[in-house]
């Protein structure tokens, strides 16, 4: 008796139908389109939701910042008809960010690049039209180097120069500006785009710029003198500002005693703005005698007749020296001799006449006074103290009213602080009252099917369940039973026992080509071929295995 075994190979496919091979082959088709489907579930249970980043750009701005995404390595994709660029939702903010960091977009007006295309024989008129078109466009992205400037838009009204009119127009100039969120410009901003427009245009006078913002604000009005009734926005401010400080400092000084929540303060400040020069000369009365300074002196002595006789005096050096300088008063009585107050000399001696003059400094003071601006005038100060709160050894707190050397002393230190001047007549008045508890605002309650991050978490929840969801239903519905169809259709591999000139069938132990043997014959065969050729017997029992026999 002889054994052989056939195996699944090149024989066992020639063993196929053609109709169990195409519905083999329709299976495989089947389960590579389930296979398709579920991988197209899980992609777009994984696609990221698109926002808008930038819409209404023009060309030059759409191709650089798709380059500059690119670069980013951001995902992105075009709205339908291409008015818009969309990128994810999660990294819309910071891909803008990143763009404003690179000047993107630079918005869609022209420069002076618009004349480098210019057609030969283009009429003077169009020459004038595109140079105007330029201008604008260069003052537009000039002002939009302003921080807080988002876009701009120049209108620049140009009159045509004429040899006939005698009075000439001068030209005018409309701004309009889209500041960003949240921002605004003030008044030296606002004059500052004025002269720049203003200089940048010939014979263009700052009166005529007109500048509107997005709100339809006019903001070139506060630049003109008189616009706000005098009153200046930088005075303005430094008023608030010399408030705050003088409120800051009151109540740094006295939290300390207090408590940082239990102690309030408000300050008025009066402060002159006027620009005052003043120039005075004063002249004193004269001082009192012997106390002048004399400025000069002049004395003339003439005699005849007796006083001329001869000499008189003792002789020697001390007769010969100068008179010594009058030392007289103002008002003294006049000395024999001496000129009067009408310059006539008293007699001295027989036909003598003396005369003197005497010239004092005058006093005089020139005063030049200069006041600056923004000097403070008066200041008014109201604070406001909390009851000190006192804890006992039981833990117990209370309140109580400060007693008065408590507010002498909170009293003396804010005017201390605040730089008291009485005779400025300022003023301050401290009042120590309980503080009212301000009770918090009750929440909202807002329904878990309202609130805006639970519908956001439900929705991508939801995406990836259903993308789950479907995945499964194509496993099991359809991917599943095709493999069991191709798994079932295999062909299973053939051992045969052949014995002398009988060949069994081991998969149904029935001879092949002869009549059936009995059971014991066939146990007696198996037996026998055990013992002989064990080998080709555990092949056999393994392909029963492998069978699922």
């Amino acid at each position: 008796m002889a054994v052989a075994a056939e195996s699944t190979g090149m024989g066992g496919l020639s063993g196929f139908t053609e109709s169990n091979a195409a519905r083999n082959l329709a299976l495989a088709i089947g389960a590579a389109l389930v296979v398709a489907l579920m991988v197209g579930a899980w992609l777009w249970s994984q696609q990221p939701d698109y926002r808008v980043l930038f819409s209404n750009y023009s060309d030059r701005d759409g191709g650089a910042i798709v380059t500059a995404l690119q670069q980013m390595n951001v995902p992105y994709k075009f709205a339908e008809g291409g008015g818009a660029i969309l990128v994810p939702a999660a990294q819309v903010y910071d891909a803008r960010l990143k763009l404003a960091s690179q000047g993107l977009p630079k918005g869609g007006s022209v420069g002076f690049e618009l004349m480098e295309n210019q057609k030969l024989g283009v009429s003077q008129f169009l020459e004038q039209v595109n140079f105007q078109r330029a201008l604008e466009g260069e003052l537009a992205r000039s002002i939009q180097a302003i921080g807080a400037v988002q876009t701009a838009r120049v209108h620049l009204a140009l009159p045509k120069a004429s040899v006939f009119v005698r009075d000439q127009q001068k030209p005018t100039a409309s701004v309009v500006l889209n500041l960003n969120q949240g921002r605004t410009l003030d008044a030296g901003q606002v004059s500052a785009i004025v002269h720049l427009v203003a200089s940048s245009v010939p014979e263009l006078s700052s009166k005529s710029v007109t500048v509107v913002d997005q709100s339809g604000n006019l903001l070139s009005e506060s630049d003109k003198p008189g616009a706000n009734n005098g009153l200046d926005p930088a005075q303005l401010k430094y008023v608030q500002d010399l408030q705050q400080s003088i409120v800051k400092r009151i109540e740094s000084i006295i939290s300390p005693l207090v408590g940082p929540d239990n102690v309030r303060a408000e300050a008025t400040a009066d402060v002159d703005f006027s620009h005052s020069e003043q120039a005075a000369e004063v002249y004193k009365p004269n001082q009192t005698p012997n106390s002048g300074t004399i400025r000069s002196q002049q004395t003339n002595e003439t005699g005849t007749g007796a006083a001329a006789a001869g000499a008189s005096g003792v002789p020697g050096a001390l007769s010969n020296q100068p008179p010594s300088p009058a030392t007289a008063p103002i008002t003294a009585a006049a000395a024999p001799g001496a000129a009067t107050a009408t310059g006539a000399a008293a007699p001295v001696g027989a036909n003598g006449h003396r005369e003197s003059t005497v010239n004092y400094e005058v006093d005089k003071t020139i005063r030049y006074v200069q006041q600056p601006m923004g000097g403070v005038k008066r200041l008014s100060v109201a604070v406001v103290v909390n009851y000190k709160r006192d804890v006992d050894k039981a833990g117990k707190v209370t309140n109580r009213a400060l007693t008065e050397a408590e507010k002498t002393q909170i009293s003396d230190l804010v005017k201390e602080a605040m730089g008291f001047n009485k005779d400025r007549g300022d003023t301050l008045n401290i009042a120590n009252s309980q503080f009212a508890g301000v009770e918090a605002p009750a929440p909202v309650d807002v329904p878990i099917w309202k609130n805006p991050d639970n519908i956001q978490t439900a929705k991508d929840v939801g995406k990836y369940l259903l993308g789950a969801a479907v995945i499964l239903y194509l496993f099991f519905a359809f991917l599943k039973p095709m493999l069991k169809k191709l798994m079932a259709n295999a062909p299973k591999p053939r051992v045969v026992v052949e014995e002398r000139d009988t060949i069994v069938d081991l998969h149904t132990s029935e001879p092949m080509g002869q009549k059936p043997r009995g059971y014991e014959e066939n146990l007696d065969a198996a037996k026998t071929l055990a013992r002989n050729d064990p080998k080709v017997v555990a092949n056999v029992v393994k392909a029963w295995v492998d069978g699922n026999e």
